[in-house]
């Protein structure tokens, strides 16, 4: 009786030996065998309505929440994709990018803030510049980005939106910004205030030909970009609950000492005191700037 007891625990123990596992556990597995799932970099938490969003879904929706239509920053090479016939244009001005005039020192020389930028955006400036067709019309686009310095206006940004609207002029196409800014950047003091009136210029004299300027907020706009071009638009378009405005609220509230009205500088708010057009959501923007140029450059895409 005691072989045969052993027997049949020595048979069982070889049994459990095939259930057991010899080889190192997978990564992200506990001590305890338990599967660890995860989740980094494959879904965003949404910060207005707070719900999990599927990155590759909200990258399919051009980063607007699926829940509440929360507006995520897009990034300028993005909105030029969207924008364009079969995401097909070609790339201007990439040269021209920003010196160092004044030689400007703050917590850093303003050239190695320079080089930060581009490092970090792979951009060679605060704003990206393309032709092509949208809607089989010639356009000239331009779209900010805030992760370089704040999409903040120096004399390059200034040059390439003046080059756009002179080639516009030159080739009768429209004229199309998406505007993203912190305003006018300090590091190039006087030179970058001196951008206003020479793009606000520049879009005058488009006016006049009767070529069209569609000009498109998005959050934030702000400062000397609010206060010059973005606000000249033929056309003002705005995304939804985009910051728009010169000052920032506290500033106003702080220089008047007055509480601000719910929604202030907010699209919507700018939309019914008559200072922006439409609020377009950015699934729909595409679609609304073509229906625009049919009307605005019907006799142009005739010739």
């Amino acid at each position: 009786m005691t072989n045969s007891r052993a027997a049949r625990n020595a048979n069982n123990s070889n049994n459990m030996a095939w259930f057991r596992r010899d080889k190192p556990k997978i990564e992200g597995e506990s001590s305890e065998g338990e599967r660890i799932v995860r989740t980094e970099g494959i879904f965003v938490k949404c910060p207005d309505c707070e719900n999990p969003l599927y990155k590759r879904e909200l990258i399919e929706s051009q980063q607007v929440c699926t829940h509440c239509n929360h507006h995520f920053r897009y990034s300028a090479i993005e909105r030029l994709d969207t924008l364009f016939d079969d995401a097909k244009y070609e790339r201007m001005d990439d040269e021209v990018t920003s010196g160092d005039p004044l030689e400007f020192v703050d917590t850093k020389p303003y050239k190695d803030r320079i080089e930060a930028a581009k490092a970090s955006s792979g951009l060679p400036e605060a704003i990206i510049s393309g032709t092509g067709k949208v809607g089989g019309h010639l356009v000239y686009a331009g779209a900010m980005d805030m992760s370089f310095i704040g999409g903040s206006m120096g004399s390059a940004v200034g040059e390439k939106i003046t080059r756009q609207i002179e080639r516009a002029l030159e080739n009768k196409g429209a004229v199309i910004i998406f505007s993203a800014s912190g305003g006018a950047r300090m590091q190039e003091g006087t030179l970058s205030l001196m951008q206003m009136g020479k793009i606000s210029a520049a879009l005058s004299m488009l006016h006049e030909a009767g070529l069209p300027f569609i000009s498109v907020l998005t959050d934030p706009t702000t400062g000397g970009v609010t206060a010059s071009f973005a606000m000249l638009g033929d056309v003002i378009l705005a995304e939804p609950k985009a910051l728009i405005g010169f000052a920032g609220p506290r500033v106003i509230e702080q220089t008047i000492r007055q509480k601000l009205p719910k929604g202030f500088q907010r699209s919507e708010f700018l939309l019914e005191h008559g200072m922006v057009d439409l609020v377009v959501d950015r699934r729909e923007m595409r679609t609304t700037i073509i229906r625009m140029l049919d009307f605005m450059m019907n006799d142009k895409k005739a010739a």
